[in-house]
């Protein structure tokens, strides 16, 4: 085991800043027990919905020694995607962090660069990164190392940057002096639980995927029906939805504007309903290659576009 000393731990934070990050944060390794306790309460109460995948490697959530062994460190690194460009209609809009290439693509490539540059210091040290890419915790980690805190939107905010970013992370078996866990400051505000028109954030930091619109347009299987109660509260969104992080106090003139050219809208912020409806698969797949859309297939986005308000 290698320990890394304050000076290059500041290098490897300034190359992050380099590539784009916003910031860097540590934690060191130990068992996610009750984190694990709660996501498993989680998962109980069904209210992962079909995500069936979720169900899994929960040893690896618990014990990211059974990802990486003698895993010492978590390096957690914060991403903007906030582009300062609003929806140009309220109907059919596509939630910001799917308007540019798919950011597991984006980031990964970046996380690659900074495994490297711990290895030019560190020959003989493993690595293993993730970007919502493996059974790993990201908003749990986050916590842990002072990147933020959770919201009651379950979303991982920042006081000095909102919530509107990725997470990546780095297990590594290098061992780093951790960062200080931040302060919960979302005080006694409910505008996320209140905001949200399908009443899905069930309690603080719950979220049931059941209600939740982001889950119905992107995650739900293309044969599966919308329930009524969903659709007729969708407030034009068919791809995610930004409602809880649009009322966010901690995004009223947080968030920093995003250095990935990648991450700024490929086809606009909204969906031309008419143009996707005369689409062939093929064709989809050609125009959202590399796209967080993708994800959905045609078929799922052509049910979303026929949802009504």
């Amino acid at each position: 085991m290698e320990t890394v000393d304050n000076y290059i731990k500041k290098k490897i934070k300034e190359q992050a800043v380099s590539l784009g990050f916003l910031e860097m944060k540590v934690a060191k390794y130990e068992l996610l027990i009750d984190e694990i306790q709660n996501y498993s309460k989680w998962i109980e109460n069904g209210y992962n919905a079909t995500m069936k995948w979720m169900e899994k490697n929960i040893d690896k959530r618990m014990n990211i020694r059974n990802i990486l062994d003698n895993a010492q460190s978590v390096l957690v690194f914060s991403h903007s995607y906030f582009t300062g460009i609003d929806h140009t209609d309220n109907n059919y809009k596509i939630s910001r962090y799917a308007w540019g290439d798919d950011y597991h693509i984006i980031l990964l490539e970046k996380l690659k660069k900074i495994e490297n540059f711990l290895i030019s210091f560190f020959p003989k040290c493993n690595t293993k990164s993730y970007v919502d890419t493996g059974p790993i915790l990201e908003k749990q980690w986050a916590v842990r190392s002072g990147l933020g805190w959770q919201g009651k939107n379950s979303l991982i905010l920042n006081k000095d940057y909102g919530s509107y970013f990725f997470i990546g992370i780095i297990i590594t078996d290098l061992i780093f002096q951790n960062d200080e866990l931040v302060e919960d400051k979302c005080g006694t505000c409910t505008k996320c639980i209140n905001a949200c028109p399908t009443n899905a954030i069930i309690e603080d930091k719950v979220i049931d995927s059941n209600k939740c619109i982001s889950y119905w347009t992107i995650e739900a299987k293309p044969d599966l029906a919308i329930p009524l109660e969903i659709r007729n509260k969708i407030n034009g969104w068919a791809f995610g939805c930004d409602i809880c992080q649009e009322v966010c106090p901690w995004n009223k003139n947080k968030p920093k504007l995003t250095t990935e050219e990648s991450f700024l809208p490929r086809y606009g912020t909204n969906f031309n309903s008419e143009e996707l409806k005369k689409m062939s698969n093929e064709e989809f797949n050609l125009k959202y290659k590399n796209s967080p859309i993708k994800r959905t297939k045609l078929k799922g986005i052509i049910r979303n576009l026929d949802i009504k308000e």
